[in-house]
């Protein structure tokens, strides 16, 4: 299994029955899951999710935006209960205006989970950790 360094973006290589123990990175030492949503660039979010075997929940959100600064602490709650299955990202619209027109952003807060470089689910609007976590294992079927 590939999984993307959140830290430095390196890709290292983990027997899929040792992904529950976490592990290190190989290039900068640092933990692979730390149970807090990465933030990405346009060119961050390109290794992880074409590199990547992890499924991506993505938060598009904005400094701005009341609801996105509301669900903030859910969507950090929801990383410590997915990972080391999903990875957790933020992707801030104001910032990447390219990667938010790329996927045809139109309000925020917006999720969409993206598996192997492929969007496979979306959904608009704040949610409680709980609603978060049981939207996203019934999109993976877990």
């Amino acid at each position: 299994m590939h999984i993307v360094c959140p830290h430095c973006d390196t890709i290292n290589r983990v027997p899929p029955e040792k992904q529950d123990r976490g592990g290190k990175c190989g290039q900068c030492g640092r933990p692979l899951f730390d149970g807090h949503p990465v933030a990405l660039t346009a060119e961050r979010f390109t290794t992880h999710a074409e590199k990547g075997d992890l499924p991506l929940l993505i938060d598009f959100w904005a400094e701005w935006c009341g609801p996105c600064r509301m669900m903030a602490p859910a969507f950090e709650q929801a990383a410590r209960e997915l990972e080391p299955h999903v990875r957790l990202v933020k992707i801030n619209t104001d910032e990447e205006q390219r990667l938010a027109g790329a996927f045809g952003i139109r309000s925020i807060p917006t999720l969409a989970l993206v598996h192997k470089g492929r969007e496979v689910a979306r959904t608009s609007g704040a949610m409680p950790a709980t609603a978060l976590v049981a939207w996203t294992r019934q999109q993976l079927g877990v």
